[in-house]
């Protein structure tokens, strides 16, 4: 039987795995039923335009087997008994919801873009002149100069690799709150640039601003000056996704994601510095690589301030209500 003591080197009473509390955790069936209406909303978009997926593609059958494993694993771990157990759950969770969020987002921007009529290209061609923003300049100096190319296209690309850092720390650290609440800033902004997307589609810069040859084809290309016009007409019936291109031109979604990473980032010591050379990166390459006007990217990152005051205003009032689920 043990004694009762009050020792200073008495032996804690280890807590059972995940039952710290975190304050402002977003529940997981919000999430849940979060995401099963993301899927419908997709879903019903891409019919109302008669835009299809093979489901026996070999795309589709790769991403469908990727989030069956995920969704394995977070069953199987629901109720972590070890460490290992909980970091595993976490990062199924975590990955799993990023890969949907972004999969859902990309995808809905085609049915979407199938509505769109015109571009606002000279609206933001006259906000960039009031900024004294040349993108032409800018581009003519990344022709001229090999490296900027490669390092532009390395920086672009990067935005699956911050969420990876981020999101594989508070798996590691039990954060589970602060993952979900990630997760969720990031799938408001991808909600709200869709939306506005549906009203100020754009072709970009490349397409509207440079005129003959093309002697560096940025990481973006012209998709949006050769696809936007292809679901319009409905000569584009099927999305591969193995070749999805996000359309959204403005806002930038890649500003808003640097954003949003900027702000988790800042907050873990030791992916601070980290989490802001590779986004401060992304920034600088984004006008060319995303072939975006510099007010697309104001707007990105007005998208992403948004979508973290939504997310906090959230988790102060699960904090504040005490409502911490698992």
């Amino acid at each position: 039987m043990s004694i009762p003591t009050t020792s200073t080197y008495a032996i804690a009473t280890p807590l059972p795995v995940g039952s710290v509390r975190q304050p402002g955790l977003i529940p997981g069936g919000w999430l849940a039923l979060g995401f099963g209406l993301s899927v419908l909303c997709v879903a019903a978009l891409l019919y109302d335009d008669g835009i299809t997926i093979d489901p026996w593609a070999p795309s589709t059958l790769l991403f469908g087997f990727a989030f069956a494993f995920l969704a394995a694993v977070r069953f199987v771990t629901r109720d972590p008994s070890t460490n290992s157990q909980r970091i595993a759950r976490d990062l199924a969770e975590s990955v799993g919801l990023f890969m949907g969020v972004g999969l859902l987002g990309a995808v809905a921007t085609y049915p979407l873009a199938a509505d769109t009529r015109g571009s606002v290209d000279a609206v933001l061609q006259h906000i960039d002149e009031a900024l004294h923003f040349n993108w032409l300049a800018w581009y003519e100096l990344v022709v001229a100069h090999r490296s900027l190319q490669i390092l532009g296209t390395a920086a672009y690309q990067s935005i699956f690799v911050t969420p990876a850092l981020i999101l594989g720390h508070y798996a590691f650290a039990d954060k589970r709150a602060e993952a979900r609440g990630f997760l969720v800033g990031f799938w408001i902004a991808a909600v709200i640039s869709l939306a506005i997307f549906r009203y100020i589609p754009a072709l970009g810069p490349l397409a509207t601003l440079w005129h003959g040859p093309v002697p560096y084809l940025p990481e973006s290309g012209l998709y949006e000056a050769d696809l936007l016009p292809a679901l319009r007409s409905h000569m584009l019936r099927e999305v591969d996704l193995g070749t999805l291109r996000g359309l959204v031109s403005a806002p930038s979604f890649h500003t808003a994601s640097a954003v949003l990473y900027m702000a988790a980032g800042w907050r873990i010591a030791r992916l601070r510095w980290t989490v802001m050379v590779l986004n401060g990166a992304m920034l600088l390459s984004t006008p060319i690589e995303g072939t975006h006007y510099l007010a697309d990217m104001i707007a990105g990152a007005a998208v992403a301030i948004v979508a973290l005051i939504l997310m906090r205003t959230l988790r102060r009032t699960m904090a504040a209500r005490g409502r911490e689920r698992v």
